[in-house]
C-alpha cells in the first residue's frame, strides 16, 4: 500500500473516531439533560400534590404537622424522606411557574397514562388548563423581578433542580433572576453557583465600576458544569436508586487512611460498633456527608468521626458540630446520651485531633467518655504512622 493511500486511511479513520466520539458524547449529554428533567418534573409534581392535599385533602386533618413523616413512612424510600419531602414541596411553592413546561414535558411521555391513574390525570390536565392562575395565587410564588423574569420553559430545561434548590432562600426576585441568568450563561456547576452566591457575587456585582468586566472574569474562572458533575448530584443518585458512597470523591490519602481508621477503631475492642461510611444527611435543603458513623455500646451514644486532609481550621469544628446536633435531635433515642464527634485533621507532618460535645453538661459522663475514647496523644501517633505509609507507597 502506498505512502499516501496510508496517509489517506489515517485521516478518514481519525475523522470516523471523531463521529463515533461526537455521537457518543451526544447521547450522553442528552441521557443526563433527560434524567434532570425527570428529576426536576417529578418532584415538582411531587410538591405539588403534597401543597393541594394539605390544602384540600379530606383526610388531611388525620395526619396534621406528621403528614411528611407519616408520608415517607408509607412510601419507604430514600428520595421520599421527610426531608426530601419538605424540599418538595417549598420547590413548587417557590418555582409554580413550572406547571406548563413540566405539563408539556409529561404529555410527550406516550406512557402517562399507564402510569398515572386516570382520576390523576384528569386532575393535573384540570390544573394546568383550567386553574393555574388560582394555583399561582395559592402557592404564594416569589415575586417578579422589576426588568422580568426568564420563561419557565428555559428555567425547566436549563437549571437541573440541585442548582434550583439553592436559589430557594433567594427571595429578592432581581437576585435570583442574577444567579438564573449567570448560570445559564457560565453553565456552572452547583458548586461554582454556591461559591458565587457565599461570596455575594450579586452583591459585588452591583457596587462593580464595571459590572460587564467583572461578569467576564468570574465566567472565565468558573467551575462549568459537565457529565461527571451532572450524574454525582446526590438528587440525581438517590432520584436513580444508586448508592451514596458512589457520590463521594475522596483523595488517594483520604481514602488510605479512612479505609485503616475504619478497622483501627473497631479492633481497639473499646465498644465501637461500625454503623454508616458516608452517612447523608440533609439540613436546610442541603447534603452533607459524615465521614464514619460508630455506635459505642458502653457510652450508649453515637460516635461520629470526620477526616480532613487539610490542618486544623474552626470551620471543620462547626461542621462537625453540626453534624453531632443533628444525630442529637434526629437520631439518638430516649435511652441514648448524647453523640460524639471526633475530628481528625492531617496535612503531611501536622497531625490534629479534636473531640466535639454537643449538650453535654454532665461531667460524669464526660468523664467516662474520656476513659472510653482513644486519648487525642494516641490518635495523633496513628494518624502520623498512617501519613507515613502513605508516602511510602
Amino acid at each position: 500500500m502506498k505512502e499516501n493511500e496510508i496517509a489517506q486511511r489515517s485521516g478518514d479513520f481519525l475523522k470516523l473516531a471523531q463521529s463515533i466520539r461526537a455521537i457518543d458524547q451526544l447521547f450522553k449529554e442528552e441521557t443526563a439533560k433527560a434524567v434532570n428533567r425527570n428529576l426536576t418534573a417529578r418532584n415538582w409534581l411531587v410538591g405539588y400534590y403534597l401543597f393541594h392535599y394539605e390544602q384540600h385533602g379530606s383526610d388531611r386533618a388525620q395526619y396534621g404537622t406528621r403528614l411528611l413523616k407519616s408520608l415517607a413512612e408509607e412510601l419507604n424510600s430514600p428520595s421520599m424522606s421527610s426531608g426530601n419531602l419538605k424540599m418538595y414541596r417549598r420547590f413548587y411553592q417557590e418555582f409554580p411557574m413550572l406547571a406548563l413546561p413540566i405539563k408539556d414535558y409529561i404529555t410527550e411521555r406516550k406512557n402517562i397514562e399507564g402510569i398515572l391513574p386516570a382520576k390523576i390525570s384528569q386532575l393535573l390536565i384540570g390544573q394546568f388548563d383550567g386553574s393555574y392562575e388560582n394555583s399561582l395565587e395559592a402557592s404564594q410564588p416569589i415575586g417578579q423581578s422589576a426588568i422580568g423574569q426568564l420563561p419557565a420553559d428555559t428555567i425547566f430545561r436549563r437549571i437541573p433542580y440541585t442548582h434550583l434548590t439553592l436559589l430557594f432562600p433567594i427571595q429578592d426576585p432581581t437576585k435570583r433572576l442574577f444567579y438564573e441568568l449567570e448560570c445559564i450563561k457560565g453553565t456552572w456547576s452547583v458548586k461554582e453557583l454556591k461559591r458565587q452566591i457565599d461570596t455575594n457575587y450579586y452583591e459585588r456585582t452591583a457596587l462593580s465600576a464595571s459590572p460587564e468586566k467583572m461578569s467576564a472574569q468570574i465566567q472565565k474562572q468558573a467551575e462549568h458544569l459537565s457529565l461527571a458533575e451532572v450524574v454525582k448530584s446526590p438528587h440525581v443518585y438517590e432520584f436513580l436508586g444508586l448508592k451514596d458512597k458512589d457520590v463521594i470523591e475522596e483523595t488517594d490519602l483520604e481514602q488510605a487512611i479512612m479505609d485503616h481508621l475504619q478497622d483501627y477503631l473497631l479492633e481497639m475492642g473499646r465498644g465501637f460498633c461500625f454503623e454508616a461510611r458516608q452517612k447523608r444527611i440533609l439540613v436546610d435543603d442541603e447534603y452533607f456527608f459524615c465521614d464514619l458513623v460508630f455506635y459505642h455500646r458502653v457510652l450508649k451514644c453515637h460516635v461520629i468521626v470526620e477526616l480532613k486532609t487539610h490542618t486544623f481550621n474552626y470551620a471543620d469544628l462547626a461542621q462537625l458540630n453540626m453534624y453531632v446536633a443533628y444525630y442529637q435531635k434526629n437520631i439518638m433515642q430516649a435511652d441514648d446520651n448524647p453523640p460524639i464527634g471526633i475530628l481528625l485533621c492531617t496535612e503531611v507532618g501536622k497531625e490534629q485531633v479534636e473531640y466535639a460535645l454537643a449538650g453535654m453538661d454532665q461531667q460524669l459522663f464526660i468523664s467516662k467518655y474520656l476513659l472510653q475514647l482513644p486519648p487525642k496523644q494516641e490518635l495523633t501517633q496513628w494518624l502520623s504512622k498512617e501519613i507515613k505509609a502513605f508516602e511510602t507507597i
